[in-house]
């Protein structure tokens, strides 16, 4: 991926931690490896993220022979108490990410080529 095509302004909408509990709901069987690949992050990064999440209940895992399958609970709640009231699952509708499903809306903006 070439770095001028990513902006790099200081700051983020989402956490690594909300990139990468998306990318699980979009698909609960899928590797660390890809989901690295698909937050930019390393799988060393994503490893601890999964941890951080088990820990605190937004994520659980079962093992599937040699890969994982990850469950988000429902009803969790967002962390913070300034987003007290919409669910984890609030969150990930906003994404247009639907546990054990594809993202509704998985494709390139408008303005940006594909590639």
């Amino acid at each position: 991926m070439d770095d001028a095509e990513l902006p790099r302004t200081g700051w983020t909408f989402l956490t690594n931690h909300a990139r990468v509990l998306a990318a699980i709901a979009r698909d609960p069987g899928v590797r660390v490896r890809d989901i690295a690949a698909r937050c930019l992050l390393t799988e060393r990064a994503v490893q601890k993220i999964i941890a951080d999440l088990e820990a605190d209940g937004y994520l659980t895992h079962t093992r599937n022979g040699r890969s994982n399958r990850y469950q988000i609970p429902e009803g969790t709640v967002l962390r913070h108490p300034a987003d007290a009231g919409p669910t984890v699952a609030d969150l990930l509708s906003l994404l247009s990410v639907h546990q054990g499903g594809n993202a509704v809306r998985d494709e390139q903006p408008p303005d940006r080529p594909a590639g």
